[in-house]
């Protein structure tokens, strides 16, 4: 008899394959996924045990593992689905939204088209908060696979915020990026505490001030001033 080989969890290559490989799941579990991540989500990660998602998901506490390997591997696998959803909402809405007022509303038009793709991300799939910024806040260990995703995620945001700020002709793409993406995380993080009534419609006004000093072309130097010759002799 051949020996037999040990089974590996199916999100194994998923987990170092980047976001949208979660997705490559068996039916059975593709429902564990779905169960860990409205869990993970809506009560904290720290709070919820894998006896709860696997009572959610009708299975195993044994399938799960077989499935994938364990709850840090749950948590990479959510996140890592969450993060696929975002750039796909946010680049699709910036293409759609965009395209057509580029012309006559001037070329920063897609990155605040940014700012009106996360104030309606954050209405339908945000009612607490980031789910990045809350699971860093509950995974501090740096070496947690999942830390990478949470990173990852937020440098992804940068450099798409710094390809667009290229495109629009700022006069410093990076420095724009830099301001706009703190705009951005500011506007999510205020979000969750309710301190200020409109925090992405605020923020949104603050990009159009940031990206009209961006935009605009610096003043060219005139021409040096001659000295004027003292009166008299």
């Amino acid at each position: 008899m051949g020996t037999k080989t040990k089974k590996e969890p199916e999100t194994a290559a998923a987990t170092a394959a980047g976001p949208g490989a979660a997705t490559q799941l068996t039916p059975g579990a593709r429902k564990i996924l779905d169960a860990a991540s409205t869990l993970f989500y809506e009560r904290g990660i720290t709070a919820v045990g894998v006896d709860l998602i696997a009572k959610e998901a009708g299975t195993t506490k044994k399938t799960l593992y077989d499935r994938f390997g364990g709850k840090d591997a749950l948590i990479t696998a959510y996140l890592h689905e969450r993060d696929l959803r975002w750039r796909t909402w946010l680049t699709s809405w910036v293409d759609t939204h965009a395209a057509g007022t580029r012309a006559r509303s001037g070329a920063g038009e897609p990155l605040l088209a940014t700012f009106d793709a996360l104030a309606e991300w954050m209405r339908q799939h945000n009612p607490r908060g980031c789910g990045f910024v809350n699971a860093a806040a509950e995974l501090p260990d740096p070496a947690h696979p999942a830390r990478r995703v949470i990173t990852e995620q937020k440098r992804w945001l940068r450099g798409y915020l710094y390809e667009l700020s290229v495109a629009a002709g700022a006069h410093d793409p990076d420095e724009l990026a830099d301001g706009l993406a703190l705009l951005h995380e500011g506007a999510v993080v205020q979000r969750g505490l309710s301190v200020v009534d409109d925090p992405v419609g605020a923020a949104r006004a603050l990009a159009a001030q940031t990206l009209e000093r961006a935009l605009t072309p610096p003043r060219a130097a005139g021409p040096p001033v001659a000295d004027t010759p003292p009166h008299g002799r």
